[in-house]
């Protein structure tokens, strides 16, 4: 794995000369060696829309994007943090990542405009508006900058709805290598992901509320007969974290 990781960003600088170029390489690297590989097996329903849009993805782990972008040419925004990552930094930056640190107006500000002339230019961009994983059957709270922009320049939003049948899969409180070697090492991750439809308007934060809601309504399809997520096990480890940290206090 560590061969092809290493390969992946200097295919891209090679190769990758424009963003169509690289677009095309990162679908054919996690085709053919990312995905069986780390033998992950994707059920899709629907597909990307065929005029540029922002998509908007629940997260669950650090493969999301590698999910998402099998199906999806788009420009990702991700958090700062990604790029102290080695490796994955580089090849992430060849293809068309959109950095931002959360906790910086400044920087939030400037990723929304690089996220509306990126649209404007043709591109997709994806983004995982609850700003860090979510280990509940529902989505987290979404951020609505985005969906502020996309309403302001009418751009249409497309969710995308994404969850993992195993409680492994899912970034239980751990730092990045142990959140890996805990997924991947079992024999096989299995995933679902559904594309729903195209939403415009020109209230930000309702789109933001649409686009949740047939999230968590796709979300709980996956849940009822298919995932084998132990919800629970959440709960408790939140409940042993917070009772830990009031006898400390």
């Amino acid at each position: 794995m560590a061969i092809f990781l290493l390969c992946y960003p200097l295919l891209i600088l090679v190769f990758g000369k424009t963003p169509e170029q690289a677009f095309r390489l990162r679908r054919r690297w996690i085709k053919y060696f990312a995905l069986p590989i780390l033998n992950i097996k994707c059920q899709v329903k629907g597909e990307a829309s065929t005029t540029p849009a922002l998509y908007v993805c629940n997260h669950r782990s650090f493969s999301d994007p590698i999910i998402n972008c099998t199906f999806l040419d788009a420009y990702v925004i991700a958090k700062a943090e990604i790029a102290n990552y080695p490796i994955i930094n580089k090849g992430a930056e060849a293809t068309g990542v959109l950095w931002v640190k959360r906790e910086s107006v400044e920087s939030r500000n400037a990723t929304r405009e690089k996220l509306v002339e990126t649209l404007l230019r043709g591109y997709n961009v994806l983004v995982y508006p609850e700003g860090t994983v979510g280990v509940t059957p529902e989505t987290l709270k979404f951020s609505k900058g985005t969906f502020i922009e996309a309403a302001k320049n009418n751009i249409p939003v497309v969710p995308i709805a994404l969850e993992y049948r195993d409680t492994k899969d899912l970034w239980q409180g751990t730092n990045f290598l142990q959140h890996y070697f805990k997924q991947f090492a079992s024999w096989r991750t299995e995933v679902k992901m559904s594309f729903g439809p195209a939403m415009t308007s020109d209230d930000g934060p309702q789109l933001s509320l649409d686009a949740q809601a047939w999230i968590n309504v796709e979300l709980k399809k996956m849940q009822k007969d298919w995932t084998r997520v132990d919800w629970g096990e959440f709960y408790e480890e939140d409940n042993q974290t917070e009772t830990t940290t009031n006898k400390q206090d």
